[in-house]
């Protein structure tokens, strides 16, 4: 049985203004249109730290450059909301995602659909709008799935998710299986690290790649 969204999430999406005929294309933030690694490597070079890239995962790759230890997990996410509260404005442009979803945004709606605590949910919005990304911003709360099927049940005009988690992918193949997934991975490192994810139906690393999927299958689609 599909969970029903996070009430903090259920709350945003009561708020949107959606023609449930028209194509809607769902899309992660981080790794897809931002490049979180890069800031926040650097980030992590500023406190004698460092990122191993043996996997794709923050836990477990945090080291001490001095000691080579690892971090534990509650002190990765001391990090990370440390980053995201002062540092976020250092997220630059993935490139190619504002002139694509410009041209997508033509034929589809598009919300930013991202993992991020609520409260940076505003500046997020004021950041991808300084990029030229101008568009609704909604503040998950866990797997992507719960909300990702609160917009599948409003209606039957194509469901495009695009994000650089596997999981996420999972979750919403499970509880939104008509959605057309498509695993994108911005940064080339991590990207060299997994394959494309096992619930996905694409795997893409640029944004023309991603808005030609979108394109070919909208007009398979007669839209």
């Amino acid at each position: 049985m599909t969970k029903s969204p996070h009430k903090d999430v259920a709350a945003q999406l009561a708020e949107l203004d959606l023609n449930p005929a028209k194509p809607l294309i769902l899309c992660d933030a981080d790794e897809v249109l931002l490049g979180f690694m890069a800031a926040f490597e650097k980030f992590l070079h500023g406190r004698g730290l460092y990122y191993a890239w043996r996997s794709y995962a923050l836990d477990g790759n945090i080291l001490e450059r001095e000691s080579t230890n690892a971090l534990a997990m509650p002190e990765v996410r001391r990090l990370i909301e440390e980053f995201y509260a002062d540092h976020a404005a250092t997220l630059a442009p993935v490139a190619g995602a504002s002139p694509a979803l410009k041209r997508l945004a033509a034929r589809a709606d598009i919300i930013i659909l991202t993992n991020l605590w609520q409260k940076h949910r505003e500046s997020r919005r004021r950041q991808l709008t300084g990029y030229g990304l101008p568009y609704p911003v909604i503040s998950n709360n866990g797997s992507k799935g719960p909300a990702v099927a609160w917009f599948a049940a409003r209606g039957d005009a194509p469901l495009y998710f695009i994000d650089d988690s596997p999981r996420h992918h999972t979750s919403v193949a499970r509880d939104a299986a008509r959605a057309v997934r498509i695993h994108f991975v911005a940064e080339r490192r991590l990207a060299g690290l997994l394959g494309p994810a096992e619930d996905s139906h694409y795997r893409v690393d640029t944004w023309p790649s991603a808005a030609l999927v979108i394109e070919r299958d909208l007009a398979a689609k007669g839209y």
